[in-house]
């Protein structure tokens, strides 16, 4: 008889009339538990009465009607509906599983060193809005990695390049310089290879401004990686992490140099009169390879990305766009194919074509569907203009189709990034008696696994004591404070 009764939920003037046995299917909410919600009980006017946000409630009501379905109204933004959940205690499972609905990609938690100063060095190197001097580390890092890259691009310069005789090569592009004149010196004129000698420039080479620079800075590049990994909680995670992994490969190359020109110094110590076609070939192949080593110095860029919430922004929407690229890829090398066999036997028949076979024609249809427009190859026939304006357009549809997919990708990770950075300090108007979030939380409770939203409200901690707050969920605090309207 009573599960029939009904009652009235005034939402902020707006009223709603629902029966006892609907509340009741979920009887650990605040409003399906009458011990929680008689607090916000109006005896004069015989209604339960909540401050909040109107358009929300619709959904509220309805979770309970429906037997456990949440459906966010569209006019409604993410985050006032997860506080509005929050607020009436609807659980952990409801809010996973309207996460799991609106696309959200679930946060997976960090887990922590078990040793004390084991996770505060873990905390201070991977963490940098952990503390001050994790903050100064991240900078001075951020630093090292710049100089690093300006120095890379600065020794190809032709002045550091092709000093004048006497001068000291660089360190990347000047030592390629310096090893080419002392693995391959020119033939005399008899034809009968010269024998090896060290060119004027290898001697300093370790006196080299360049090369100091670059030993200063893998010297932080090594310390950096080995704290790091002798600090971190597990060993084969942290070697699988992609970051890690770009981290080894940046400070490679310097070692492989390094060795090779300690290798070539004693081989000419050893036997400085020996040389033969053969070893010519070799060390001219040893060379070679040596400069696409070098070449991977340039990833080091991608360390900006561990201190770069853009880069990891770009990162993440790339990794959940995957589909997508893969699409456009797809489309594209359909159209290739297809524009690069039609425009080559469009202009087949006319002798002065540039479009010598289909192989060659690739590059034109790439070219031309992604609206570039070298213009060293191009079209001379009607028909090869024909199948050129065609292959223009097709590669503008191909390429917008997925675009807003990826875009949409982009605005979902920023603004969920944006979100968690702005969720401390997000302010809301509430009645009757909540929970104080301004209690301290207890030493044991988090030392196991870190996330991202933890390191927010502990950094945001003095800001939130003056403002009306509502914390995530209400477990840990004991404080309780009436919060008014303001």
């Amino acid at each position: 008889c009573c599960s029939s009764e009904r009652l009235v939920i005034n939402i902020s003037g707006l009223r709603f009339e629902t029966q006892l046995r609907t509340l009741s299917i979920f009887p650990d909410t605040l409003l399906g538990d009458p011990s929680r919600r008689v607090r916000y009980f109006d005896p004069l006017r015989n209604e339960y009465f909540f401050d909040r946000n109107r358009p929300s409630f619709d959904a509220i009501l309805y979770y309970y009607q429906s037997g456990g379905r949440l459906r966010r109204p569209v006019h409604v933004p993410l985050d006032i509906f997860l506080e509005e959940i929050r607020f009436y205690q609807l659980g952990q499972e409801a809010i996973e599983t309207f996460r799991e609905d609106e696309g959200f990609i679930q946060e997976e938690e960090k887990p922590l060193p078990q040793h004390h100063f084991q996770r505060q060095v873990w905390l201070l190197f991977e963490y940098p809005e952990s503390s001050g001097p994790a903050r100064a580390i991240a900078i001075v890092s951020v630093l090292v990695i710049l100089i690093s890259i300006v120095i890379f691009c600065l020794e190809t310069l032709p002045e550091f390049r092709q000093e004048p005789k006497g001068a000291q090569p660089g360190f990347g592009e000047a030592v390629l310089h310096s090893d080419e004149a002392l693995l391959l010196p020119p033939p005399l004129p008899s034809g009968t290879p010269p024998p090896l000698q060290p060119a004027a420039g290898a001697g300093p080479f370790f006196t080299d401004p360049f090369f100091l620079i670059e030993t200063l800075c893998i010297i932080w590049f090594s310390f950096e990686l080995l704290v790091r990994f002798f600090a971190c909680p597990s060993k084969p995670e942290f070697s699988r992490n992609i970051m890690n992994i770009i981290d080894i490969v940046a400070i490679i190359p310097y070692f492989i140099t390094l060795g090779t020109e300690l290798a070539q110094q004693q081989q000419q110590q050893k036997q400085p009169g020996s040389s033969s076609n053969n070893g010519g070939q070799q060390q001219a192949m040893s060379l070679a390879i040596l400069r696409v080593i070098r070449l991977v110095r340039v990833f080091r860029i991608f360390k900006l990305s561990r201190h770069s919430k853009g880069l990891q922004i770009l990162g993440k929407t790339l990794q959940a766009s995957m589909r997508e690229l893969g699409l456009l890829i797809f489309f594209l090398f359909i159209g290739v194919i297809l524009f690069s066999s039609a425009v080559y036997f469009a202009e087949t028949d006319d002798p002065d074509s540039l479009f010598t076979s289909i192989p060659d024609a690739f590059w034109w249809a790439v070219v031309s569907m992604t609206t570039v427009g070298y213009g060293d190859m191009y079209p001379m026939t009607i028909g090869g203009k024909i199948v050129g304006s065609l292959c223009a357009i097709a590669g503008v549809l191909t390429i917008a189709l997925p675009v807003p997919v990826i875009v949409s990708n982009f605005n979902y990770f920023y603004h969920r990034e944006t979100d968690h950075e702005e969720q401390c300090q997000y302010t809301h108007v509430t009645c009757g008696q909540q929970q104080s979030p301004f209690s301290e939380p207890k030493m044991g409770d988090s030392n196991q696994s870190l996330s991202k939203s933890e390191f927010l409200e502990a950094e945001d901690l003095e800001s939130m004591k003056y403002s009306n707050f509502i914390p995530p969920n209400n477990q840990g605090y004991k404080e309780k404070k009436r919060l008014t309207e303001v």
